[in-house]
């Protein structure tokens, strides 16, 4: 099973922004990145009116589209996957960034941008760090929202190489 990370916080906090730069900076690395987005609602992914839509929509259990550069695999399923069982089809990956999933028991961490909210969604006590433009007291490492080096130091020796 592939190591991962939550990031977690308020919508528009940032943390799309901040797993972009975190891969791109892991990549440079050497490390095989993979991502797992957290969709809270019951919606189906693919786009409305593609023949992938479609096939889905008529009833198969499963849809598969595939193309020179990738595939993806549309699945119906009787309850939401674990980020365990979601984080085993990742093999061959050296970290999986997960977008949500705040509730998890899994490491997090957590962003925090002042327009957005000056409060936490997680107690400190669940979080590794915070990524923030305010300055929070917790006790745990604060990084700075743009200083993606510094974090990605920080995810490469707490939890790649752990």
């Amino acid at each position: 099973m592939a190591t991962g990370i939550c990031i977690v916080g308020k919508s528009n906090s940032g943390k799309t922004t901040l797993i972009l730069k975190i891969i791109e900076e892991l990549q440079k690395r050497g490390y095989k990145v993979a991502t797992l987005k957290h969709h809270s609602h019951r919606s189906h992914m693919d786009q409305p009116g593609k023949d992938t839509w479609k096939h889905y929509n008529a009833g198969a259990e499963q849809v598969m589209i595939s193309s020179p550069s990738g595939y993806a695999i549309y699945r119906r399923i009787e309850k939401e996957l674990t980020i365990d069982e979601l984080l085993d089809y990742n093999k061959g990956m050296d970290i999986v960034l997960i977008e949500g999933y705040k509730r998890a028991a899994m490491p997090k961490v957590e962003v925090v941008r002042r327009e957005r909210s000056t409060e936490m969604i997680c107690s400190p006590d669940e979080v590794l760090a915070v990524v923030s433009d305010i300055n929070f007291d917790i006790g745990k490492p604060l990084f700075h929202i743009d200083d993606y080096l510094s974090i990605s130091d920080f995810i490469e020796k707490n939890i790649i190489e752990n």
